[in-house]
C-alpha cells in the first residue's frame, strides 16, 4: 500500500532558462490587479516562463485562445528541451524565504482517489472551504487537454512534531540543490532540493505510518482548492475509459502539490478579505444589521469586521449562540446582497495593501477580516465539513506558491 501523499516525477527547465523569468506567482493571485500581470508580461516577453504556461485569472476574458496557446506552447518547451526530467520517482524539498521566514515544503503527488471536496466525504485528504461547483467547469477546459500540469496547490499536515519535513530540512546539505534564486515581483528566495532514490522511500514510508496513525482525515487542502477539484473532475473523465489496470498508475490520477506542516512558524493564516464594487456602506451595513437581527446575532463593537469606504468605517464583533465563525455569518449575507444588488460585484483580496489600492476608488467598499487561528484548522473541518470559502489565506498575497516544477498528466 501507498500513502496519498506519494513520489512523482518532475520536470524543470534547462540550465539556460533564467530561473528569476521562468517562475511566476499562482494564477489566482492579483485578479483585480491586471497591471500586476502586465508587469510580468514586459519582464518575461518572449523568454521561457510559467507565464505562458499559465492562464492568470485577471486575463480570463480572453477566452479559450490564450488555452489553445498554452498547450502549445507545453509541448514545444518539452520538444525543445527547454522542460527536463530532473525528479524520477522522487521528492522535491523546498525552502521558500519571505518575510514571514523560511517555510520548507515537499513537492509530490496526491492520488485523487483519496481526496473529495464534499463535505460529508470521509477521504483523508479534504477541502478546507466550501467549492463552487461553477468554478470548476472554465477550469476543466484549461486542464483537460494539457500534456503538463503546474501548481500552486498547497497541502496541509498536521504534524506538531515535526518528524516529516522539518526532519528532511535538518538534512538538506546532503540533498543535491536544483535550483537557488530570487523570486520575481518582491516573492522572495526559493531553494529546492532533490530527494531521490532510498531518501524518497524513506520518505514515503514515513508518511505511510503517518497517515495509518490518523485514521481520518490526513491532509487538508490550503491553497488552491478549486484547482485541486478541476484535477478531480478530469479523472473522473479520463477513468471511465480504463481498465483496473489502467487507471492504478495513469497520471491524469494523480495530482501535484506542495505539502506544507500546519506547524510550520513561517506559514501564517491571514484573512481574505472581501470588497464589493459599485456599492453604497451605509445600505450594505444598514442590510446586515437587519439580517443579524433576524438571526438573533447582536452586532457590538469590535476587530472581528472592518467596513470601509472614503472616510466612512464601522468596526465590529459579532455575538452569537452557536459556534458559527463570524466570516461564515458575512459571507451568507453577502450572497444575499449580491443576488438582490445586480449592479454590486466582488472580489477576494489577499493582503491590505492591494485592499486599500482598489479602495482609492470610493465607489468600492472594502470588509476587512481579521484572522483565524490556524491550530483550529483541522478541527474544524472534523467538525463542520469545510469552512466558507476564501475564510484565510497562506500569507500574504506575494508569499503563495510560485509554479517552477511541472508534470506530465497524459
Amino acid at each position: 500500500m501507498k500513502p496519498c501523499f506519494q513520489r512523482g516525477t518532475f520536470y524543470l527547465p534547462n540550465a539556460s532558462v533564467d530561473p528569476a523569468c521562468w517562475a511566476v506567482i499562482a494564477c489566482d493571485q492579483y485578479t483585480s490587479q491586471p497591471e500586476y500581470w502586465k508587469t510580468i508580461e514586459k519582464r518575461v516577453k518572449d523568454k521561457p516562463s510559467c507565464l505562458h504556461l499559465i492562464y492568470p485569472e485577471a486575463f480570463l476574458s480572453q477566452g479559450d485562445q490564450r488555452i489553445q496557446t498554452i498547450q502549445q506552447t507545453m509541448e514545444r518547451y518539452l520538444q525543445e528541451g527547454i522542460l527536463e526530467e530532473k525528479i524520477q520517482n522522487g521528492f522535491v524539498l523546498l525552502k521558500r524565504s519571505t518575510l514571514s521566514g523560511d517555510r520548507y515544503g515537499l513537492v509530490g503527488i496526491i492520488d485523487l482517489e483519496a481526496y473529495d471536496y464534499d463535505p460529508h466525504t470521509d477521504c483523508p485528504i479534504r477541502a478546507t472551504e466550501g467549492t463552487i461547483e461553477s468554478r470548476i467547469p472554465p477550469r476543466v477546459r484549461i486542464r483537460q487537454n494539457a500534456l503538463l500540469e503546474l501548481s500552486h496547490v498547497m497541502v496541509l499536515i498536521d504534524d506538531p512534531q515535526k518528524q516529516l519535513i522539518e526532519e528532511l530540512a535538518s538534512q538538506k546539505a546532503a540533498f543535491p540543490v536544483l535550483y537557488d534564486f530570487d523570486l520575481m515581483m518582491d516573492g522572495g528566495h526559493l531553494t529546492g532540493y532533490a530527494i531521490q532514490g532510498a531518501d524518497a522511500e524513506k520518505v514515503e514510508a514515513t508518511l505511510y505510518r503517518m497517515q495509518e496513525d490518523y485514521k481520518g482525515l490526513f491532509l487538508a487542502v490550503g491553497d488552491g482548492n478549486h484547482s485541486l477539484a478541476t484535477a478531480k473532475a478530469c479523472w473522473e473523465k479520463v477513468k471511465v475509459h480504463l481498465n483496473d489496470q489502467q487507471r492504478a498508475n495513469h497520471p491524469a490520477r494523480f495530482a501535484m502539490v506542495e505539502l506544507v506542516n500546519l506547524h510550520s512558524p513561517a506559514l501564517i493564516f491571514e484573512p481574505i478579505h472581501r470588497i464589493l464594487f459599485h456599492t453604497d456602506l451605509e445600505d450594505l451595513y444598514l442590510g446586515f444589521e437587519k439580517y443579524c437581527q433576524a438571526q438573533n446575532i447582536e452586532i457590538q463593537q469590535g476587530n472581528e469586521i472592518y467596513f470601509h469606504q472614503g472616510s466612512t468605517e464601522k468596526k465590529i464583533s459579532l455575538v452569537k449562540s452557536d459556534d458559527r465563525l463570524p466570516i461564515d455569518v458575512l459571507q451568507d449575507y453577502l450572497d444575499s446582497y449580491l443576488n438582490d444588488h445586480p449592479q454590486a460585484s466582488i472580489d477576494y483580496i489577499h493582503g491590505q495593501e492591494a485592499m486599500m489600492a482598489l479602495l482609492q476608488d470610493t465607489s468600492n467598499c472594502g470588509i476587512f477580516l481579521d484572522r483565524i487561528d490556524k491550530n483550529s484548522l483541522f478541527s474544524a473541518i472534523m467538525a463542520g465539513g469545510v469552512l466558507p470559502r476564501k475564510t484565510f489565506s497562506m500569507g500574504e498575497a506575494d508569499e503563495k506558491r510560485f509554479y517552477m516544477e511541472a508534470r506530465k498528466v497524459r
